[in-house]
């Protein structure tokens, strides 16, 4: 089969090739999906580029975690019934070493979620990473209707999909963006209030907008570099879910949080438990099937083009998901 891989961390253009690769077969309570799209996300860069100091798992690598395709064999256990399926694909490169970026992928029959009938194929390769994270951040973070939350980053992939989350549930949504072009995407999310961190005070604004309460939540995608924030935004009692980190360690004002009550929760969405997967999902299905999200594909490249869907998501070029249409 076709496929994109690696065997050595560097820059995208020097280290992926484009190349032949054995067709998997699926073991038992696995399924064989034939893969159309293979979804890009920052995790892919940084595991390629080897950040945090992570060496590589496996001496070769397919890489990427999302995807959508049709189910085309099934293992022992699973029904034959599946074959046939429109699917998208959660966590296809965790802890294996061939994920989407191919023609083939064999995984857990779970992992393969039957897609509504109206999703695309590019747009189901948006999900497993940024619409799991950004469900569970929303659900971990307990909003329901009538709070204010603050979402950092909105117009990220996982942010722009926590608003419009938290807004299913009824919340009123503030968030931050560096520019106009990003500004006008998380509008487009249906967020109630957007505010340029470079240009405005942030803080100042949320105690406007909440008459000095403050938040009752923040979704956040970067707890070193933002935590400063919260002694302005957060109000008494109230949460942080983070889901993104820029660097391993972070300094932290522990007798404010502390004073204050403060919630610190932080997901790692590769590694939730069964629990915390199973509820996700079941609200990821009555989104999906409410046809009300909004799905952002900002840039599709065939498979070949790689290392330049890389550089893309590295660069920050683009407002929306990278997606690769596999044939």
């Amino acid at each position: 089969m076709k496929a994109a891989f690696y065997t050595r961390q560097g820059p995208a253009a020097e280290v992926l090739v484009i190349g032949e690769q054995p067709v998997p077969q699926p073991a038992a309570g696995e399924v064989r999906v034939r893969l159309r799209t293979s979804g890009v996300n920052p995790s892919d860069w940084k595991a390629r580029k080897g950040g945090f100091g992570r060496a590589m798992a496996t001496p070769l690598v397919i890489p990427h975690s999302d995807g959508a395709g049709v189910i085309d064999a099934v293992g022992g256990g699973v029904p034959v019934s599946r074959v046939g399926e429109r699917v998208w694909i959660w966590n296809g490169q965790w802890n294996r070493a061939c994920g989407t970026a191919a023609q083939y992928i064999a995984l857990p029959s779970a992992q393969a979620v039957r897609m509504p009938d109206g999703l695309g194929d590019a747009e189901a390769a948006c999900l497993g990473i940024p619409l799991f994270t950004a469900v569970e951040a929303v659900r971990r973070s307990e909003v329901e209707a009538g709070m204010t939350v603050l979402v950092a980053g909105g117009a990220g992939a996982v942010g722009h999909y926590a608003i419009q989350v938290a807004k299913a549930r009824g919340a009123t949504v503030i968030t931050t963006v560096s520019g106009d072009a990003k500004a006008a995407h998380a509008r487009a999310a249906g967020a109630d209030h957007v505010f340029n961190y470079r240009s405005q005070d942030v803080g100042a604004e949320v105690q406007r907008i909440t008459g000095g309460r403050g938040v009752d939540a923040v979704i956040e995608m970067d707890l070193p570099t933002n935590v400063a924030l919260y002694a302005k935004a957060l109000r008494p009692g109230g949460t942080v879910v983070t889901y993104g980190v820029s660097a391993q360690e972070a300094t932290l004002p522990v007798f404010w949080l502390m004073r204050n009550r403060v919630t610190l929760r932080f997901i790692y969405v590769y590694e939730l438990d069964d629990a915390e997967r199973a509820a996700d999902l079941q609200e990821i299905e009555r989104l999906l099937c409410s046809g009300r999200l909004v799905h952002t594909v900002a840039l599709r490249l065939p498979l070949d083009q790689v290392a330049r869907a890389h550089d893309a998501v590295e660069q920050g070029r683009v407002v929306g998901n990278v997606v690769l249409d596999i044939d």
